[in-house]
């Protein structure tokens, strides 16, 4: 808890190092013909859209979230998108 909790103090620069170097990417999908990347970093969770909408260029947005229901939801959009 204390982390994410740091971790959103992080300037975005330093919270993009931080997932590049110890979050694990779950997956991506396309939002509004954007890709989306969804992390898991400890316990919680952080969505990133890049630049061009490649992860090897910095981040354009951060969304980070803890709650599964939220999770769930997104999974479900996902879903629900691809059919």
């Amino acid at each position: 808890m204390w982390f994410k909790w740091g971790f959103k103090y992080f300037t975005p620069d330093k919270q993009l190092e931080y997932l590049r170097e110890h979050g694990v990417m779950l997956g991506s999908r396309v939002r509004n013909e954007r890709k989306v990347f969804l992390y898991i970093v400890k316990n919680f969770f952080v969505e990133v859209v890049y630049k061009n909408d490649s992860i090897e260029m910095d981040a354009e947005s951060l969304n980070i979230f803890t709650n599964l229901n939220y999770l769930n939801r997104y999974l479900e959009e996902e879903l629900n998108s691809t059919y």
